[in-house]
């Protein structure tokens, strides 16, 4: 079981931590590594071929967990080109390939170590989904019409309707197909909280008689209540919104440590939160580099959310670090050759995060030293200090006094050091230091 200690508290930049234990499990989050597929940045047509050429690139991020968003067939009706308006949750769009594609995409990543799991949206459907002219499936309104999700600006999909027991058995069959027709490993599912929890409950106990231990469900919500459901693992909303108002100049690393801690507070044993930086719906708004100021501070951002706790993701774009907003709702081309250095060093992250024990199952460590996040892991045999500048301004912060003296490895560059009283920081400058 992994043990994360949050340490945090008000101090005046010495840098010294104030204890605060939280218990968390590491049976999802000390090995798993998810990476958002959008398959609209691959190919223009046959986007799953496209995604298995690049299983060996996305390997080489520390993938253990590939995640394909929706690959259904598409409503027409009143449809916005959103990939999350399912016509047919048993039918394959043919803009992405074909069954066979799909299959040989989830065979050749078993084979290379990852699991897959697709997205699954549980609220609504298209509007010409053949479940409509069962009428009694869906939400009406007092005059009994049919409608979208209240107050969610979702025109283009009807909301389905919970109470129908013949509903729930439709969907949670289609769930099952997939895992038994492809051998899918588990499910993102949308909007997971406009969903009852008993009907989770359900999902997740049957799809797991069928997949056993290697089924993996990850919910898009921030609600505790998710785990209790059966979930693993639960988006980290208020942690990836701090992290940008820290970036913004808005909050303070010390409510970024707080908020970490409140996410994880009762969390069930075997349980993980999802920490990113980036997914589609923020990079559909604001490219992470306009987010985070620069490339500098995109990388930065990634490197808190990746190692201060919970299960990093990375969505395809981020690591060639795409400029532009980036729509799922149409073909984006990227170009994967644009930016090697920064794809080797987001390769270079994530083997120091799947190598390092420490990391991974040591304890937790926050000090306070101003703009600089500082936060350091310890485990019987070694420690390891991640320092990141949150800032587009050179600052030079107190060492955590403890560790002031240390050998210290640079597990980026190699270098050997002994860790000053103080310190200067570039902006956006980050390390990464394993003691000697």
């Amino acid at each position: 079981m992994l043990l994360l200690h949050l340490f945090t508290g008000c101090s005046d930049n010495s840098g010294e931590g104030i204890e605060n234990l939280i218990p968390v499990s590491g049976s999802v989050g000390n090995e798993v590594v998810l990476y958002e597929a959008n398959p609209r940045v691959f190919a223009s047509s046959n986007a799953l071929a496209a995604i298995t050429t690049r299983l060996d690139e996305i390997k080489s991020l520390g993938t253990t967990v590939l995640w394909l968003m929706p690959i259904y067939e598409q409503g027409v009706e009143n449809a916005v080109g959103s990939p999350y308006c399912v016509k047919d949750y048993k039918k394959l769009s043919p803009e992405y390939g074909t069954m066979d594609d799909v299959k040989t995409l989830v065979a050749e990543a078993h084979e290379k170590g990852m699991r897959v799991i697709f997205d699954w949206v549980a609220n609504h459907t298209s509007w010409d989904n053949a479940w409509i002219q069962n009428k009694t499936w869906y939400t009406q309104d007092a005059g009994g019409n049919i409608i979208s999700p209240e107050g969610m600006g979702w025109a283009d999909v009807a909301d389905l309707n919970y109470d129908n027991a013949d509903m729930r058995a439709a969907m949670l069959e289609a769930m099952k197909y997939w895992i038994e027709t492809v051998d899918i490993d588990g499910y993102r599912c949308d909007y997971a909280e406009g969903v009852p929890h008993d009907f989770w409950q359900q999902a997740i106990k049957e799809l797991k008689a069928i997949k056993g231990d290697e089924l993996l469900m990850l919910a898009e919500g921030g609600e505790s209540a998710l785990f209790t459901d059966g979930f693993d693992l639960v988006y980290g909303w208020n942690f990836a919104q701090e992290l940008q108002d820290v970036f913004a100049g808005k909050s303070t690393l010390s409510a970024l440590y707080k908020v970490h801690k409140q996410e994880y507070k009762g969390i069930p044993t075997g349980k993980q939160r999802l920490r990113y930086s980036t997914n589609h719906d923020l990079a559909a708004e604001k490219s992470p580099l306009e987010v985070y100021k620069n490339e500098r501070g995109a990388m930065a951002a990634f490197v808190i959310s990746s190692m201060l706790g919970g299960t990093p993701l990375i969505y395809s774009s981020q690591e060639v670090a795409y400029d532009r907003p980036l729509s799922f709702f149409e073909y984006t081309s990227i170009d994967w050759s644009s930016n090697a250095a920064y794809l080797n060093e987001y390769k270079q992250l994530m083997q120091i995060y799947d190598s390092s024990a420490t990391l991974r199952e040591g304890t937790l460590k926050t000090y306070e030293t101003g703009n600089v996040a500082s936060f350091y892991y310890k485990n019987e045999e070694n420690g390891l200090l991640v320092m990141v500048n949150t800032t587009d301004e050179m600052l030079t912060v107190k060492t955590p006094i403890e560790r002031a003296g240390d050998g210290m490895k640079n597990l980026m560059t190699g270098e050997v050091i002994i860790l000053p009283m103080a310190l200067s920081l570039e902006p956006y400058q980050y390390y990464i230091w394993e003691k000697e």
